[in-house]
């Protein structure tokens, strides 16, 4: 670790060219202002526009900017886990490269990690410019992994937080593929506080976050911490053996008691629609965890660096069991 260096800001960033000019000056001028060391370290991933020659550039006026590009696109959580094994700092802050999170947050931030608090989050009371599906899918989202997991993830955050130095070290002891960056900081504990702020509008550019990574992004938080779905056939056997059971009880009675005709096919029918759709969607629940165990299995890199900037290349720390 360079001593040296203070804060290390990680920002993920793929197809940027609209704002990054803009995030490196917010960001420039909020850390200046702390009067402290500090490096600004851009992971590029996989983008396929102007963004790399513009952090190129910046990299050329200000030895602060640091680059390192991944060989394609590997995804937001994997970015976000690759700046954190290069960060140096004492204190490591991930952050967006949209403005969506105010960059003056992480001065509250940094007030709190100095009050000796290893991770501050950032807590949105408001979330400017996003639609009513993506609020209320996401609020729903944080609802069921929280009821989900005996695991304390905060709601309504992001990955925008700060993390004391050892933190981050233990983070990059942990090896699995399919990473949820902000329930494996919960997971590894430490003393952990909230800031509340604000969340504005993207200032320009498209979302990265699309409704099918952010399907992607729940699928991965909720089987990396909760074995509960694989549960959810045990819960709906017993009610189903219990429904056959009363209806066939129902059944019989009539069939004694009453005179009426009793013209079973099309509720035969409708039963077996119903059976056959919970085996297939519980089939699928749990090829998504065999899915997973497969992914840990083959032990890939997680990622691939094709170029650094600014630092030197280097395998990533995790401690493998052979």
């Amino acid at each position: 670790m360079n001593a040296e260096i203070r804060y290390s800001i990680i920002i993920p960033v793929y197809n940027e060219e609209a704002v990054i000019n803009q995030t490196y000056r917010r960001l420039k001028q909020v850390m200046d202002s702390t009067r402290e060391t500090y490096e600004l370290i851009f992971v590029n991933d996989g983008s396929s526009d102007h963004t790399t020659a513009m952090i190129k550039g910046l990299r050329g006026q200000d030895d602060a900017v640091k680059l390192m590009t991944f060989s394609r696109n590997f995804g937001h959580q994997v970015a976000i886990t690759a700046g954190m094994d290069y960060a140096s700092g004492a204190a490591v802050v991930v952050i967006d490269a949209d403005l969506q999170d105010p960059p003056e947050v992480i001065l509250d931030m940094i007030a709190k990690w100095k009050e000796g608090f290893d991770v501050v989050y950032a807590k949105r009371t408001k979330r400017k410019g996003e639609t009513f599906f993506k609020k209320q899918t996401a609020r729903l989202f944080y609802r069921i992994l929280s009821a989900s997991t005996d695991l304390d993830i905060p709601t309504d955050t992001g990955d925008f937080r700060l993390l004391d130095r050892r933190v981050c070290e233990e983070l990059k002891r942990l090896p699995e593929k399919n990473r949820y960056v902000r329930g494996l900081v919960s997971w590894v504990g430490f003393r952990q506080t909230a800031v509340e702020y604000e969340r504005d509008e993207r200032v320009a550019g498209e979302t990265k976050y699309p409704l099918k990574k952010m399907i992607k992004l729940s699928l991965d938080g909720l089987t990396s911490f909760s074995y509960k779905p694989l549960k959810l056939a045990n819960y709906a056997g017993v009610v189903l053996i219990t429904f056959g059971f009363t209806y066939l009880l129902a059944l019989l009675l009539l069939k004694l008691f009453s005179p009426a005709v009793i013209a079973g096919w099309n509720l035969v029918m409708a039963m077996q629609l119903l059976l056959t759709g919970f085996v297939l969607t519980m089939m699928g629940v749990i090829g998504e965890y065999i899915g997973r165990i497969y992914d840990e299995a083959r032990d890939r890199p997680l990622y691939i660096v094709s170029e650094c900037q600014g630092m030197m290349k280097k395998e990533r720390n995790v401690k493998r069991v052979v």
